[in-house]
């Protein structure tokens, strides 16, 4: 049935999901938790030379909630900060899956929200020196 409802991209980052794990080193680190479903996605960055150099999901939740998190993190790499907060929304990572169905949107919503959530922990730790 997930098939059906999912696009290909979906189901083959819901089956094979990028940058899954904790980042012992990261430089921030953003949750989100969605209050209706209960899915939450933790997400761990970091930052060389002001570019994401590395970026790690924990999700639990939906097939739909791991493959927006493990698109997202594709589309984080190499981006500055500013530059994913822009291109990195759930407009884009629901594209870049092929589509979610209109219930499952609020998961894209999820990836978006903890790279914010990871945003302002970096400047955080950046402005209490480290």
């Amino acid at each position: 049935m997930a098939g059906q409802l999912y696009s290909q991209t979906v189901m083959e980052h819901f089956r094979n999901p990028r940058n899954v794990g904790e980042l012992a080193d990261a430089d921030a680190v953003g949750e989100a938790t969605n209050p209706v479903c209960g899915d939450t996605t933790r997400l761990y960055l970091k930052v060389v030379a002001g570019r994401i150099a590395d970026v790690r999901f924990q999700t639990l939740g939906c097939a739909a909630a791991i493959a927006s998190s493990s698109m997202a993190t594709e589309m984080m790499r190499g981006r500055t900060l500013e530059e994913a907060l822009r291109e990195v929304t759930r407009d884009t990572i629901t594209a870049a899956l092929g589509g979610l169905p209109a219930a499952k949107v609020h998961c894209s919503v999820l990836a978006s929200d903890a790279l914010e959530a990871a945003v302002a922990d970096y400047h955080r730790r950046q402005s209490s020196g480290g």
